[in-house]
């Protein structure tokens, strides 16, 4: 598939790095010459230097024989107008990175796709719902809904006192039959390396892991993991940006008790107006002797949002300190999106992660119709909706010739969300939830397509 990407910022080097493991035929696309350069040094991939918005690099570019086109320079009004010139110059499906929440608001007005923009991906909008669901499920690090939450995959570290440490994966589920999750993905404590669990993978104290559980499954996993339920209704927002507001506005309509505290003065004016259930502080969050006035100490979630990674992290450090039970941090640089769990913070978000992963899904095989992948881990999970005549269609999971670096996580039949084992027989459209190691994407694709 012949892909151009407009943009060679984070979100563009990710994606044509994934895009790129997939073999298909990248250009990327920028006015930068440093950015296209390092990211020529690193990826089998073509680069153009120039503005996109140019029918001339456009052209260069051949836009004409392009499968897919994808802007994602940091600014909107650039990435609109490239999808709209690129449709128009013959370019397949295109794809915008856009920030105001206004324009994914208004699509029952206006007509995007006969604008010549067939989907719209807004990061920041990502982030405020990946803060929400970290939120509704306070003892978990990560989470990730499939279908509206028919499955839902849920990450967390284990201790000491979870029923199951010490045991194989096979023991456990002999000691606790019948139960609504299942393991999908492990890491060791400290180390980085990603396990696929097998029966004769054993949980030890300290293990990273990740679940799927149907809607029955959320309470046993809090149980049997040793996780403890909390009920979250005062957060503190550090930052009003754009994912602060839209998380104020939103956690506030859900009958939160909500603290933003903004430091620029016009900012923090400007949201008190837009922003009438929500406390809105003007002051420098970075104060630590602010966030104690505040009582920081009393709120049961500290979220920081502001523009600076470096503030976000020590801030949620200051919360994690003061007792604050979940902290959350949004990260810029995604080499910092490893460090969470060495360093105290429970949650990292990073938008343009999410972004990428989201643009990502469109180009999979086999109708692939949701994707994440598994923070601090080596790992993606995609959702599959079965074909007819795939090889994985009316044959058992025990039958179908799975790698052993991926495992089926659940399956959603009728809108309703199954615990599959071995004997469970997959049909067309059955959407199957399958947890796999990069290297053995192609490879599970080609079971679904």
């Amino acid at each position: 598939m012949k892909i151009i990407i407009a943009g060679a910022g984070e979100v563009g080097f990710h994606l044509a790095q994934l895009f790129s493991y997939e073999s298909h035929e990248i250009t990327l696309v920028d006015i930068d010459e440093e950015r296209l350069e390092y990211a020529n040094k690193h990826l089998d991939i073509k680069i153009s230097v120039g503005d996109a918005t140019l029918p001339s690099i456009l052209k260069e570019a051949d836009i004409a024989h392009t499968d897919m086109l994808i802007a994602v320079t940091s600014n909107q009004s650039i990435n609109i107008s490239v999808c709209v010139f690129a449709k128009q110059m013959g370019a397949g499906r295109t794809v915008a990175r856009v920030s105001n929440q206004e324009l994914l608001d208004s699509e029952d007005v206006i007509d995007m796709k006969a604008l010549g923009i067939d989907e719209m991906i807004s990061p920041e909008a990502l982030a405020a719902n990946e803060v929400k669901m970290l939120l509704n499920q306070s003892a978990f690090t990560d989470t990730f809904k499939f279908d509206d939450g028919a499955l839902t995959m849920m990450g967390l570290t284990l201790r000491s006192k979870a029923p199951f440490v010490g045991n194989t994966v096979q023991e456990a589920a002999d000691i606790f039959p019948g139960l609504h999750f299942v393991p999908i993905a492990l890491q060791r404590y400290g180390t980085q390396l990603t396990i696929i669990p097998r029966g004769d993978t054993e949980f030890k104290r300290g293990d990273r892991v990740y679940f799927i559980t149907d809607t029955e499954g959320v309470e046993e996993l809090y149980k049997l993991t040793g996780a403890v339920k909390r009920s979250i209704k005062k957060v503190m927002i550090l930052g009003g940006s754009n994912i602060g507001r839209t998380l104020a506005k939103d956690l506030s309509n859900d009958n939160f008790s909500v603290k933003l505290i903004e430091k620029n003065h016009k900012k923090a004016i400007d949201l008190a107006n837009i922003l009438p259930e929500t406390l809105v502080i003007n002051a420098d969050g970075r104060n630590v002797e602010i966030l104690k006035e505040e009582n920081i100490g009393k709120m049961d979630a500290f979220v920081s949002v502001t523009e600076d990674s470096e503030t976000n992290i020590i801030s949620c450090l200051v919360a994690n300190s003061k007792g604050v039970r979940k902290t959350i941090a949004l990260v810029e640089n995604m080499d910092y999106f490893h460090l969470s769990h060495t360093i105290g913070i429970h949650s990292l978000v990073n938008k343009k992660l999410l972004a990428a992963n989201s643009i990502f899904r469109y180009l999979r095989k086999g109708e692939v119709v949701a994707m994440t992948k598994l923070n601090n881990m080596n790992a993606e999970l995609l959702e599959f909706v079965v074909k007819a005549g795939s090889k994985a269609t009316n044959s058992r999971i025990v039958d179908i010739d799975f790698p052993r670096t991926a495992v089926v996580g659940g399956v959603i039949r009728d809108g309703k969300g199954i615990i599959a084992l071995g004997d469970f027989k997959i049909r067309e459209g059955d959407r199957v939830v399958v947890c796999t190691l990069p290297k053995s994407i192609k490879s599970v694709e080609n079971l679904f397509c």
